[in-house]
């Protein structure tokens, strides 16, 4: 029987207006409203596009998206919402990772191959949800017919079940019961495929090594093992196999091409780090820097990467980069890369009133994360207003005077703050803790206040 295919990924927001993609971001990502503007924008576009006759739709390309603003603003995190959003293949990459002195970094394909083996997880995580009862029901048989071995009951002259029918179906009551968790039975490992080792043009060492080490694995340790598992462990690991028996492997690397060409997000972070000096001294670095652009530029533009799964175009692919431009601007950039993210939006700086609201606001707040984890050991946590402040105030203050690490700044300044009650929470048992102005003064003051210190805790 086949397994019916997930629809299309952009079918998945049809029905969400930009204004609606803003709103869902801003319940995870404070301030930045131009950047989730462009965002926003660039996503209804893809839903547009589906909607075109072919020739036409093929004609129309992304609006890639350069974001510009300092570290910790929240360029990675609109991206990442942005695809969960979507249910889009999503990858975050490092441009600098493909360079280093001499140019001896990644082959840039390899983010197309890394976002189609995430998209193979997506769909095979999708198609196993349809066949989990189905799986289930055949683990079972198999594990009943472990249990109880001789051959399956079948209908006597009269249409009635044998006694052995009725003894295995009792087996499965206490099964489904759990009566049985604490026996064991002896199970054979599946039988490996034969496997092929491909050498995809462009594979950098680390992947060859990796496929070569999965070859002659299945080879060498993937035949012959006979384990002994208690019946939990064999049930699950039966209804793994009856999965992998139920979903086609041809049908998961099929649609999950067509999701990363027609839905697939590439975030492309530091791209700054190659971006040439003052249009670059034509020699050393910055020569390995342009090269990696001119890496980069085809798959931009629009190219076929070959993958183990097969070919994948990237004409539509959205490419999402993002760069503090501290040193370099945007204009060092190769032209021809340039041209190719003609959106460009510049994320502000966070302010002591944006602190605030990272603290309280979003869905995944860090006074509502330490909460929870301080919760799970009966101390509760009551954080007042003023105390809020005077965190959003030091953050501030340390920024200031020490790296610009924007709102990560936080994470350090509320791991001193609550060192002492996470050390004895253990030990304090049920009771309610208060963070007030004088706690958090007590716990940051000196540390702030002396500059040399705080450049090494803060």
């Amino acid at each position: 029987m086949s397994i019916p295919l997930p629809e299309r990924t952009t079918s998945a927001l049809g029905s969400l207006s930009p204004r609606e993609v803003v709103a869902e971001l801003d319940k995870h990502v404070v301030g930045q409203a131009g950047a989730k503007r462009a965002v926003a924008i660039a996503l209804r576009d893809r839903t547009r596009r589906q909607k075109l006759p072919p020739e036409l739709a093929q004609e129309i390309t992304p609006k890639n998206i350069l974001m510009i603003g300092p570290t910790g603003v929240g360029k990675t995190e609109i991206a990442r919402r942005l695809a969960r959003l979507a249910q889009s293949p999503f990858i975050k990459v490092e441009a600098s990772k493909f360079t280093e002195v001499g140019y001896v970094g990644r082959d840039v394909e390899s983010m197309v191959r890394d976002l189609v083996e995430l998209a193979v997880t997506m769909v095979r995580g999708e198609l196993t949800a349809g066949v989990v009862d189905r799986a289930k029901a055949a683990a079972e048989d198999r594990l009943l017919d472990l249990l109880l071995p001789g051959q399956r009951p079948q209908a006597d002259a009269g249409g009635l079940p044998d006694p052995m029918a009725r003894t295995r179906e009792r087996l499965r009551e206490d099964l489904r019961a759990g009566r049985l968790d604490e026996r064991t039975v002896e199970l054979d490992s599946a039988p490996a495929a034969m496997p092929s080792f491909e050498v995809v043009a462009g594979t950098s060492p680390e992947e060859m090594g990796a496929n070569l080490k999965d070859v002659m694995g299945s080879w060498f340790g993937g035949r012959g093992k006979r384990r002994k598992l208690r019946v939990p462990d064999a049930l699950r690991t039966l209804a793994e196999e009856e999965q992998q028996k139920l979903i086609d492997a041809e049908s998961v690397a099929r649609l999950a091409i067509e999701r990363v060409e027609q839905s697939g997000i590439v975030f492309v972070d530091e791209i700054d780090k190659i971006a040439s000096r003052d249009g670059g001294s034509g020699h050393g670095p910055d020569v390995s820097r342009e090269g990696v652009q001119r890496d980069i530029l085809p798959i931009v533009e629009g190219t076929t990467v070959t993958t183990k799964h097969g070919m994948v175009k990237t004409d539509h692919i959205l490419f999402i980069a993002a760069g503090a431009f501290h040193v370099s601007k945007p204009s060092d950039l190769i032209p021809e890369l340039q041209g190719r993210f003609p959106i460009r939006v510049e994320l502000e700086a966070l302010t002591r009133q944006d602190f605030v609201r990272i603290l309280t606001e979003p869905k995944n707040a860090l006074i509502r994360q330490y909460t929870a984890l301080l919760q799970t050991e009966g101390v509760q946590l009551q954080f007042t207003d003023d105390a809020v402040a005077r965190i959003a105030d030091y953050a501030v203050r340390v920024n200031e005077r020490t790296e610009n690490i924007g709102a990560r700044r936080l994470h350090t300044v509320m791991e001193r703050l609550l060192d002492e009650v996470s050390f004895e929470s253990a030990d304090l048992g049920v009771r309610t803790v208060v963070i007030d102005e004088a706690y958090v003064d007590r716990m940051l003051g000196e540390v702030v206040k002396n500059e040399d210190l705080s450049r090494y805790i803060l």
